[in-house]
């Protein structure tokens, strides 16, 4: 029987070719679900162990999320490309993105590792006579400026009766703070790892004080929030897999100290340690990791770092 509704050719055409795809068993081109990219940033790190595994593509392939990864040599240079809408998602400390709120980047937390207080300290020299925190006082101190081990030595201090102003602090970024440390320019050296493990196995350097019971130091992912609302799907099962391959870390830690040992360029021995002391385990923000980042944004805005007060859960999770 000939419809007596009468079609415009074009439409007539087009749904006689969703017919034929139907019969075939294929959905029209039209109605197949747009194929999205995940734009991943990472440091050389963990994430360099779940790149390689291939487990976060397998995981998304189904859903019709293709992933891509540019390697960064800092966490700033990443939240730059995220603030210019180059990545979605990257691996950060806790400073960093304070500093790209700040700014007014549209930064979003998804994710932080559980608290890893051992990865950063207060080291000197093997034969130095500084024992204790107090004799840090008057002492030159070197650090990354407006790092989270910057915020790790005001609080130390704090809790030893010191005020940060009782050091000299001295600014230098990790490969410089180490040449300083090594020729005696400095007394003291608050860093994190590897730095910290290589300066202890290759050094000699002795530690004076890490971070436990003084501050967690975690680290965090972020995404913007442009895609924390489109692709919630996509960023829980980041954190997922990510968590995943902690937890791998925690079972095989030698197996990962070799594979790390590659990754960064440094002797086995290094990332042993490191990996050593290391906690593990990722899952989504929550309000009382908000709380800690908070309580750095305070100090560094105490301390002249940010031009103004910051208010974290402007940056939280859009389902938090």
């Amino acid at each position: 029987m000939t419809s007596s509704l009468k079609l415009p050719r074009r439409q007539a055409l087009i749904t006689a070719l969703g017919l034929a795809g139907a019969a075939l068993g294929a959905a029209p081109a039209w109605a197949q679900k747009t194929d999205r990219v995940f734009r991943i940033g990472h440091q050389k790190g963990w994430l360099s162990l779940l790149k390689a595994r291939g487990t976060l593509e397998k995981r998304l392939s189904p859903l019709g999320v293709s992933v891509t990864w540019t390697e960064f040599n800092a966490g700033p240079v990443q939240l730059e490309a995220l603030n210019v809408g180059s990545i979605d998602f990257g691996d950060v400390g806790e400073a960093p993105p304070i500093f790209a709120q700040a700014a007014g980047a549209p930064l979003v937390y998804a994710g932080a590792t559980v608290p890893r207080p051992a990865l950063e300290a207060v080291i000197v020299p093997k034969d130095s006579p500084i024992r204790s925190i107090a004799d840090l006082k008057g002492k030159r101190v070197a650090y990354n400026k407006g790092s989270n081990v910057q915020y790790f030595l005001v609080k130390l201090l704090e809790k030893n009766g010191l005020k940060y102003s009782d050091v000299q602090s001295v600014f230098l970024a990790p490969p410089d703070a180490r040449a300083a440390f090594e020729r005696g320019a400095v007394d003291a050296w608050v860093i994190w790892d590897p730095f910290l493990a290589a300066a202890q196995k290759t050094l000699d350097a002795r530690l004076l004080a890490d971070a436990t019971g003084v501050v967690n130091n975690r680290a965090y992912y972020f995404t913007s929030r442009d895609f924390a609302t489109k692709s919630t799907d996509v960023l829980r099962i980041a954190i997922q897999e990510i968590n995943s391959i902690e937890q791998w870390i925690a079972k095989n830690k030698s197996a990962a100290a070799a594979e790390l040992s590659t990754v960064l360029g440094l002797d086995k021995s290094i990332t042993e340690l490191f990996i050593s002391r290391a906690s593990y385990g990722a899952a989504p923000v929550t309000r009382e990791i908000l709380a800690e980042q908070q309580s750095i944004a305070d100090t560094f805005f105490e301390l002249k770092l940010i031009p103004k007060k910051l208010n974290l859960l402007h940056a939280a999770p859009v389902d938090l």
